[in-house]
């Protein structure tokens, strides 16, 4: 049944095909998905909306979502009126503004990923329009002080009966759910996704789904992965479909943006209007959350059973008591039910048809700390008989201690099978954690049999050392060197920067053994010390070692410096007395005459 909305578009949200677009979808179908505090567990409506092909709709399982379209009024309240007037006709609720400490949170997420993402293009915009659609701005902003919701705003338990089918993934933690998961938050994250899609927004040291902070800059890298670029039409839409796999939730985030974008003021937490109309209100009424309820069915009739006083048909009326209806008298048996039609079984997907995933020639996972892996992983989907199958979606999920990510910054990427049946996954960018960490291939959408990729992170290296001066390095006994050892490291003739060195004096070419005479480096304390470790080149390959000073002993002494990598050099120290200059003889009075 068609959703009520109870209002147009309001002229300008968007093009008019956009706009035309919308209304139809939205009014012809609405998909699975909307949110609300406490668990809003409504069946979906028999005309859901189709999944759009080739998305994750990972985001939040595919849940419900509120449906109301933007108000006709201004975005902007007009000078003559409060921030908090400004209402519809239809609910009399505050729509176009939005709660601050909410707007808060998406202008703050747009803000970090224009830093750490800036190929993005994200709009704030885009994550209010999101954030409105599931869960109506955090439910008019009921949130504390710190950006956490007063009351836990859960989506209906998956459980497929008119919904995903999610088995529970976080015990609970998240969702109060120990059997089946649910959309939580404000941005309506199921607990799979936020394992590892969850950020720290608000800088308290936690992820948590229910702080609008958190949800907002979870929601925020989630659109920007895949290397998407928003300002342009066909990433922005798979970004979003990714969230929520319907076409409907697609033109309905586009309208809300496009308001958002004309304007927008802020209103007090807690003041701000909620939605009416929900995805899984087939009854295109407001109503209130409740338990969820199977679908109401009316009983199939009963086939008319013929009764003994009267002939089976109209043409027999004395009932032919002599056995002429060929039974010998005898009642004739109630008649069986037709069966009702077996449907047909649907063709296999694609993905029906995967048995396992094998490797498909991924060479040795190996970089240096802050490099990108010049080896990329590549898996191949196959049947039980060993044939690649195209089209297959496999999740790429990096697992340990590491700070390794894909190109983007993120740990999870999703991408489909070519035509040989192979999924390339994104390149891998080290992190500085040096070790080995595991990247893990699975097919989205079914158990079958994946790939573990063990990659290694090496320690940052340098190959060759030089010193920036030729300088000779002097000193008298007893005193300081007047200049300080610099040297300039390079790997494979580049900058090697963040490159770790130790600084030993030795006692000759062929003995590396520490020489506790001669030159020397003070410590934080004042005292003599001959090896200095820790050292690391700045970001220009530099490293500029701390004065050396010289005890009562003269000679030729070594200083060596060794990196990560191999690279040495061996600088000397020159200790000498000072030479007494000659002194001038003093000229001899001229004679007089």
């Amino acid at each position: 049944m068609a959703a009520h909305f109870g209002r147009r578009l309001r002229k300008g949200a968007a093009t008019t095909a956009v706009a035309a677009a919308a209304v139809a979808a939205l009014s012809a179908s609405q998909a699975p998905g909307a949110t609300g505090e406490d668990t809003h567990g409504r069946r979906a409506t028999a005309g859901a909306a189709t999944s759009v092909p080739g998305t994750d709709g990972n985001a939040t399982g595919n849940s419900p979502y509120y449906t109301d379209l933007p108000p006709l009024n201004s975005p902007a309240p007009s000078p003559s009126s409060s921030a908090d007037s400004t209402t519809s006709g239809s609910g009399g609720r505050t729509e176009g503004g939005i709660p601050a400490t909410v707007l808060d949170a998406y202008q703050k997420a747009a803000a970090e990923l224009r830093s750490s993402k800036a190929g993005c293009n994200m709009p704030w915009q885009l994550l209010a329009a999101i954030g409105n659609v599931e869960s109506g701005q955090a439910r008019g902003g009921q949130v504390d002080a710190d950006g956490t919701t007063l009351h836990r705003i859960l989506g209906p338990q998956l459980d497929g009966n008119g919904f995903a089918l999610i088995p529970d993934t976080d015990d609970g933690a998240y969702d109060g759910n120990s059997t089946y998961d649910q959309a939580v938050g404000p941005m309506q994250f199921i607990p799979s996704t936020w394992a590892w899609a969850g950020r720290d927004g608000n800088g308290d040291g936690k992820k948590d789904p229910n702080n609008v902070y958190d949800a907002a800059l979870a929601a925020g890298h989630y659109l920007c992965r895949n290397d998407w670029d928003l300002s342009r039409e066909a990433d922005l839409h798979s970004a979003i479909l990714s969230y929520n796999n319907s076409q409907d939730y697609l033109n309905l985030v586009l309208n809300w943006m496009e308001y958002y974008r004309k304007g927008t003021h802020s209103v007090p937490d807690g003041s701000g209007g909620v939605p009416e109309h929900r995805s899984d209100d087939d009854s295109g009424r407001t109503t209130s959350p409740g338990p969820s309820q199977p679908p109401r069915t009316k009983p199939a009739p009963k086939p008319d059973k013929p009764r003994p006083d009267k002939p089976a048909d109209g043409n027999d009326k004395g009932g032919d008591k002599g056995g002429n209806d060929g039974n010998g008298g005898k009642e004739t048996p109630d008649p069986k039910p037709p069966r009702p039609p077996v449907p047909p079984t649907p063709p296999p997907t694609h993905t029906d048809l995967v048995d396992h995933l094998e490797d498909a020639g991924t060479k040795k996972l190996t970089a240096m700390a802050g490099d990108a892996f010049t080896e990329r992983i590549g898996t191949r989907a196959e049947t039980k008989a060993g044939k690649s199958i195209a089209k297959i979606r496999v999740r790429f999920t990096i697992t340990g201690d590491t700070d390794a990510t894909f190109t983007g910054g993120e740990t999870v990427a999703t991408v489909a099978t070519d035509a040989k049946g192979v999924a390339l996954a994104p390149a891998l960018q080290a992190g500085e954690k040096t070790g080995d960490f595991k990247v893990t291939a699975a097919v989205v959408g079914r158990s079958v049999k994946g790939v573990d990729y063990t990659a290694t992170v090496t320690a940052r290296a340098a190959d060759t050392l030089a010193r920036t001066s030729d300088t000779p390095l002097t000193c008298t006994p007893g005193g300081e060197f007047a200049d300080q050892v610099q040297l300039k490291a390079t790997y494979k003739g580049d900058i090697a920067d963040k490159v770790e060195a130790t600084a030993t004096l030795v006692k000759s070419e062929t003995d590396a053994t520490e020489n506790d005479k001669g030159p020397y480096f003070k410590d934080a304390e004042g005292k003599a010390v001959h090896t200095l470790t820790g050292l690391q080149t700045d970001a220009k390959g530099l490293l500029t070692l701390p004065k050396l000073y010289a005890d009562d002993t003269t000679g030729t002494f070594l200083l060596r410096i060794t990196t990560t990598g191999g690279a040495t050099l061996t600088v000397e120290l020159e200790v000498a007395a000072a030479t007494e200059a000659p002194e001038t003889p003093t000229p001899s009075p001229t004679a007089s005459s």
